[in-house]
């Protein structure tokens, strides 16, 4: 097996496992994973249409991520308690 294959296989095999993960953010943070190396595979083949497709899924991936993270936090900070000047809530 060519290095080149085997940057296709792991690159399969990485997507693959993220399904076996439950959660969310792990899934999306293996699958963005995934497709950074399914963009190398694409470049080293030269297929564009690999490289196009996997930056549009691991921008997706990063995205989602990071709109979910965003989210917690603003979710976080609205449930806690406002503390007034001088200690006094």
């Amino acid at each position: 097996m060519t290095m080149l294959n085997s940057i296709g296989w792991v690159a399969t095999a990485v997507f693959a496992s993220s399904y076996f993960f439950r959660g969310a953010a792990t899934l999306r943070k293996i699958q963005a994973g995934a497709a950074l190396l399914w963009v190398v595979y694409g470049f080293l083949i030269g297929a564009m249409p690999v490289v196009v497709a996997n930056v549009i899924v691991a921008a997706a991936a990063v995205y989602s991520s990071v709109a979910a993270q965003r989210r917690a936090r603003l979710s976080q900070l609205e449930s806690e308690p406002m503390a007034l000047p001088g200690g006094k809530s």
